[in-house]
């Protein structure tokens, strides 16, 4: 009786497994690709909010 059930449970801790690894993939490539364009918009002059605050000559004064 129990081997009819091991195709069953073995194969969705293979589905889960290949869905884990597939969100995670996914991410971690996302992840890349934004601060590849973050990258890219720094470079053409663009700044992030935080970053002019601190860049600013008058930060100190306005803090």
């Amino acid at each position: 009786m129990t081997q009819s059930y091991a195709f069953y449970v073995y194969g969705s801790y293979l589905f889960a497994g290949l869905i884990t690894i597939a969100v995670t993939l996914w991410t971690w490539l996302d992840g890349r690709a934004r601060r590849r364009e973050l990258k890219a918009l720094e470079a053409s002059g663009i700044r992030r909010r935080s970053a002019r605050a601190k860049d600013a000559p008058d930060a100190k004064a306005n803090a």
